[in-house]
């Protein structure tokens, strides 16, 4: 495929398809045309297009769609405004970033540390942010309430070089980069991690493709807040700046539809166009630009291309012909790569000599000032101008695609190569080439001591550059990136909203997923708790019996509901208004995940707490987004994660991809996440009111965490609270819900989530049909026992190796003797990871493998997890120790017909 058959679409070749009649005639426009431009303006210009082209499709004359404009800057010069800052002054201190962030990453590579680093990236992108930090980008100490930025992660030297000129950080701390552990408090995350530098950074962006979506579902709830009443956040902008690799990530683009559809204008992207991977060109046979912007003009976006420095404006103007943009449109990003890894000797042949008129534009122009022609992307002028356009759009989100070069300023070696992002290191003659470019003042000699081990330059706080730079972030709202570590008192529901939770269902069934959902039900009653909840689910909140919040609560939509619904006669109607209180983020589980990192992180981005319950299909959750809830956890995020339907066999019929049997083993590698199987309501109470109580109280603990409890749609009769609940059990992991009375042999059957019924009926068949005493534990939580065991592990290993406490397991389990058979509807993994912690005997019997379609009776009979494989097995336990006879495992196997696969009854009465 040729340049011209890729660039069909493209506004200077809409005529191709299209014979002229009257050549004359159509001059005689084109120049009347000229004149209104050269009169009037482009502003003028553009109403003028604007209202031919209504009115030809008015009068039925097809027009086409065009998608993509020619490969030029979007505002023209003379829409420009004037940069407001002192251009020299922010170049000066700009080269000081630039110098410093590469110092950074240049000594980390000493012999001794060799921890890595990119030195490019921040080299490409500085005047992105420094046009934005030095007049846009408002900080915390605004009036308005502040920005919020994702940085570029690869970019992180930038932000530490400019901490390091503001006086935030110290050469020790630079010299920390990438050695958190190592340089102790003086130790710094290599990318933008809350979690590692928590008084810094605010949104984790180096898993790519997560910090799109989450930007746009942060804008997304700033609207949120500010349309329920809770706060105004109506001068707050949202910055994401990505790379344009990163947007060939599925969630980079996937949401785009919300931005538009909601009409979010207080969402910028910026695009940092350098057109290269992290091994090659984006696109080296096509136009990544291009793409881009057809892409996000077809989503409903703003589109600002910033391709061209200043210095192309007297070029472009002076290309009568046209051939000047006929060549930026046909040449190919490969080619605009390789142009900045030459000379300006080569660029003169290989692109203005394309074009006899072309060459002939440069013809008085040296080499030098050939190669000096940049890109957008380092154009303060060029910068501001889109910056400016994108915060006085109205109606729709912006995206600015600037191209740039990546390793901008750092030599031959570096710029636009494709091995750029892996290169770490600058050799000397790199380095003083580096140091007479940006006019840094050290000598050959300095640099010569040790080509590791370069100085860090700051002229000192009183330097007029320095005294600008902090007087512009002071009018701006202070530093940024800043989090703000404040934990702001609110008001924590009382005992009267657990208590419908704690009574159980009476004579009905209902299943822990009804329990969970009434327990949200009261708890957003509460008169100034409730507001702070931010109920988020993906479209089955029918499945989940949240239809019933509909009329009440309704579903947030900030343009209202316009339309005449369908079911508006009934009483559990589909509603939507901007006050709504539930988040319905369509088919979309990423973008469920994104909504309650933004309301569970509001603590600190707005400094109101919220609550997000997010409730999804269970398979769909740590299986389908875990990237992004281990972001969620990078952010500090707090919250309920809640899988419905959960369990590999509680989902009748549904089969193979419905059927959960590892979400919680998955969940439990997330550091953050404390996860929970309840049985019944009354433990989903106690364990929801300590989660509050964790996440927003004022005890001295990690307040950063988000409780994930399955759920299961499997209706039981939920009893009541015992009197004598073990509420720190159910906190802790493990509860024993019935002591047998039986005076036969004795074993002891731990159980999870829907699994508990299975065992108390396991314990009845062992009673009445063997004599065998079975004791039943509810195991709330295997994850949080694993853990303990592990911590009382180490706990004994930095003590020398002498006796520590018990695991609190074993602490629950003392006294309870015999074998243990331990179950539950996930994989036997989960149960196994505290088999370490017990002293009794231990089997596991788990929902391994492969889901299919089946009754729930006749899938647990297949994977031996019901009542009688349960009984069987702990009767093969306590034959093989002795304590029944021999026979007894064969007669109950046969008893109970476990070789035909034939399910019997299940607790509830299904078959």
């Amino acid at each position: 495929m040729g340049p011209s058959e890729t660039n069909d679409h493209v506004l200077s070749a809409l005529t191709n398809e299209f014979t002229d009649a009257d050549i004359e005639e159509t001059n005689e426009w084109i120049q009347s045309f000229d004149e209104l431009v050269d009169a009037h303006g482009t502003e003028r210009a553009q109403f003028i297009v604007r209202s031919l082209l209504q009115r030809a499709r008015s009068r039925s004359v097809q027009v086409p769609m065009v998608t993509t404009t020619d490969y030029v800057n979007t505002i023209p010069v003379d829409q420009e405004p004037e940069y407001p800052g002192d251009e020299k002054m922010e170049r000066r201190y700009r080269a000081y970033l630039r110098w410093n962030a590469a110092v950074m990453v240049q000594r980390a590579q000493k012999a001794t540390i060799g921890v890595g680093g990119h030195i490019s990236s921040y080299a490409g992108i500085a005047t992105l942010y420094e046009v934005g930090l030095n007049n846009f980008f408002r900080g915390p100490e605004h009036p308005g309430g502040g920005d919020q930025i994702f940085w570029q992660g690869h970019s992180s030297p930038g932000n530490y070089a400019r901490a390091y000129l503001e006086g935030r950080l110290t050469e020790d701390q630079l010299d920390g980069f990438r050695q958190e552990k190592t340089k102790g408090e003086d130790g710094m995350p290599s990318y933008p991690h809350p979690r590692c530098m928590p008084e810094f950074w605010q949104f984790p962006t180096v898993s790519l493709g997560i910090g799109p979506i989450n930007a746009i579902w942060q804008a997304q709830f700033n609207r949120y807040i500010q349309d329920r009443g809770i706060k105004d956040t109506s001068q707050q902008h949202v910055w994401a700046f990505l790379g344009d690799g990163e947007l060939d990530e599925v969630e980079s683009r996937g949401a785009l539809q919300v931005a538009a559809n909601n009409k979010l204008d207080n969402l910028t992207f910026v695009v940092n166009c350098n057109l290269q991977r992290l091994d090659g060109p984006v696109r080296g046979n096509g136009k990544i630009i291009q793409e881009l912007e057809a892409f996000f003009r077809g989503a409903g976006w703003n589109v600002i291309k910033v391709i061209w420095g200043r210095e192309w404006d007297t070029l472009l103007e002076k290309d009568k012909s046209g051939e000047l943009v006929r060549i930026m449109n046909e040449t190919l990003d490969g080619d605009y790569q390789t142009y900045k890894a030459e000379d300006g000797g080569f660029i003169r042949e290989h692109f203005f000599g394309k074009s006899p008129e072309t060459k002939e534009l440069v013809a008085d122009m040296t080499d030098d000032e050939i190669w000096a022609l940049k890109r957008g992307a380092h154009d303060y002028h060029k910068v501001y101008a889109a910056y400016k356009a994108a915060l006085e759009t109205k109606g729709q989100p912006t995206v600015i695609l600037a191209q740039g070069i990546k390793g901008y300023g750092l030599g031959t070696h570096f710029e636009g190569r494709n091995a750029t992002h892996q290169m770490k290191k600058l050799t000397m003659e790199d380095l003083k080439a580096f140091r007479d470019h940006l006019r840094i003042p050290f000598s050959d000699e300095e640099l010569e001591k040790d080509l590791y081990n370069p100085p860090y330059y700051h002229p000192g706080m009183d330097a007029p550059e320095i005294k600008y730079m902090m007087e512009r972030r002071e009018q701006l709202g202070g530093f940024l990136p800043q989090r703000r570590q404040v934990q702001k008192e609110i008001e924590l529901p009382g005992e009267k909203a657990y208590k419908g939770a704690k009574k159980g269902s009476g004579k009905q069934m209902a299943a822990t997923t009804m329990a969970f959902v009434r327990l949200m039900k009261d708890l957003m009653r509460e008169k100034e708790f409730g507001k702070r909840i931010v109920p988020i689910v993906p479209d089955e909140a029918r499945t989940f019996g949240m239809d019933s919040l509909f009329p009440t609560a309704k579903i947030y939509n900030p343009l209202g509901q316009n339309y005449l619904a369908v079911d508006r006669e009934l009483m559990l109607a589909y509603k939507e208004s901007p006050a709504g209180q539930i988040q319905h983020v369509g088919i979309n589980e990423a973008g469920g995940v994104a909504a309650m990192t933004a309301a569970g992180s509001s603590y600190d981005t707005q400094g109101e707490p919220m609550l997000p319950i997010y409730i999804y299909y269970s398979m769909f959750g740590f299986q389908r987004t875990g990237d992004a809830f281990w972001a969620a956890a990078d952010q500090m995020v707090r919250g309920f994660i809640v899988g419905g339907t959960a369990g590999r066999t509680t989902l009748t019929g549904e089969g193979f991809q419905h059927m959960d049997g590892h979400s919680p083993i998955l969940a439990a590698q997330n550091p953050a996440v404390l996860q929970y199987d309840p049985a019944y309501g009354y433990e989903i109470a106690h364990i929801v009111e300590r989660g509050i109580e964790q996440m927003y109280g004022q005890k001295d603990e990690d307040h950063n965490v988000m409780y994930y409890l399955t759920v299961y749609n499997e209706p039981i009769l939920q009893p009541a609270e015992p009197e004598d609940v073990d509420i720190d059990g159910i906190i802790r992991g493990i509860h024993r819900i019935k002591e047998s009375q039986a005076d036969g042999p004795r074993t002891q059957l731990l159980a999870s989530g829907i699994g508990v019924n299975w065992a108390v009926k396991a314990s009845e068949l062992l009673e009445k049909d063997w004599g065998v005493s079975a004791d039943v534990w509810s195991v709330t939580s295997w994850t949080n026992l694993r853990r303990d065991g592990i911590a009382a592990e180490r706990e004994s290993f930095l003590n020398g190796g002498k006796d520590s406490r018990q695991p609190f397991v074993a602490q629950q389990l003392e006294g309870a003797t015999g074998p243990i058979v331990a179950v539950s509807d996930y994989d036997s993994a989960l149960m196994d990871g505290i088999r370490q912690y017990v002293p009794n005997e231990f089997a596991t019997l788990g929902a391994d493998g492969f889901g299919f379609a089946d009754t729930r009776a006749g899938a647990r009979r297949f994977f031996n997890i019901d009542a009688e494989s349960i009984a069987v097995r702990a009767l093969q336990m306590l034959a093989k120790r002795g304590e029944v006879d021999s026979n007894v495992p064969a007669q109950a196997w046969d008893k109970y017909k476990l070789s035909e696969n034939k399910p019997a009854v299940e607790p509830n009465g299904e078959e």
